[in-house]
């Protein structure tokens, strides 16, 4: 076995293995936590069995709470109001989404042209607070038949595409949104890059943002700027507005590729749960991985559901 092969399959541990010193001395480690949500939390609008308890146990140990999505679908307030409904302390200081980060990189770039947004209402709330034009919410449908496409009008004043969860994503939408890309000063903005939302069903997949983003980058040939979790901005904004110290931060989720790398590249140390998209066979195929990128992607430790600590907290 190789060194590195040793250092990741050490960093891998199963906390359900640790001793009670082991626990008060990982307890200790750490001040702040920022916790994903879906998969780590809830599913849809159900909590997690004992994940509101543990993360609430947390608060009651004097630890700082954060909480940070990708979903970009709901507002802060939505966000803050569901978290109380299943069980958790929450302040809409605490919510960190990548659509409000979206609005904020925006605005400090100096954008001050139209956007067209593939997304939900919740995106275009964030950028009207911070006074940035939109069009393009809601559904639409081809009136023409296609040879009659070239036809449709395209706003001029348009300066980014920005792609988020759109359940009326059509191929009118496509047509759009690759045009207006055609302009190389035309900014290409996806609010993240998840392939798939968390599901309780085996069977259905749930599409998430990162489809839409791919479909728009392959007819457009264009690369686009994701603003979420990893994106440079999104880490400053998190370090400098928060002050987090990365030495005394725990960074909890259940994606290797995004929560986990997340908080290796800022420094932190990382939790992952087994109850959202990333497997206990995926993780291990990871840590086993001799591509040196991949190092990033394996956590600390690893348990099956955040419930499952407080158990070891308490005993």
């Amino acid at each position: 076995m190789s060194r590195e092969d040793h250092d990741a399959k050490t960093k891998v541990q199963n906390l359900s293995t640790l001793k009670s010193n082991d626990i008060k001395a990982f307890l200790a480690s750490f001040d702040t936590v920022i916790c994903d949500c879906d998969g780590v939390l809830w599913r849809l609008d159900k909590a997690i069995p004992g994940s509101p308890e543990t993360l609430n146990k947390f608060r009651q140990l004097g630890k700082k709470v954060y909480f940070i999505t990708n979903n970009n679908i709901k507002l802060r307030e939505y966000y803050v109001e569901k978290a109380r409904k299943l069980g958790f302390v929450a302040e809409e200081n605490e919510i960190l989404s990548t659509i409000s980060l979206t609005a904020e990189y925006l605005k400090t770039i100096g954008f001050n042209k139209t956007a067209y947004i593939i997304g939900s209402e919740g995106l275009a709330h964030e950028l009207e607070r911070v006074g940035i034009k939109h069009v393009g919410i809601g559904p639409e449908e081809l009136q023409t038949s296609y040879p009659n496409i070239l036809d449709i009008q395209l706003d001029k004043d348009i300066g980014a595409v920005i792609v988020g969860f759109d359940p009326y994503f059509s191929f009118i939408k496509l047509v759009r949104a690759a045009s207006y890309l055609t302009d190389p000063t035309c900014l290409f903005i996806g609010t993240n890059s998840d392939e798939r939302f968390p599901s309780e069903s085996s069977k259905i997949v749930i599409p998430g943002t990162g489809c839409f983003v791919q479909a728009i980058q392959a007819c457009s040939g264009r690369k686009p700027t994701i603003i979420d979790k990893n994106h440079d901005y999104v880490r400053k904004a998190i370090m400098i507005n928060y002050q987090m110290n990365p030495r005394k931060t725990l960074m909890i989720g259940d994606r290797c590729n995004t929560d986990i790398l997340l908080g290796t590249q800022c420094g932190f140390q990382t939790l992952l749960v087994l109850s959202g998209v990333t497997t206990l066979d995926e993780m291990t195929k990871i840590a086993k991985s001799q591509n040196s990128k991949d190092k990033q992607l394996v956590p600390d430790f690893y348990i099956a559901k955040l419930g499952d600590l407080l158990d070891l907290i308490d005993n």
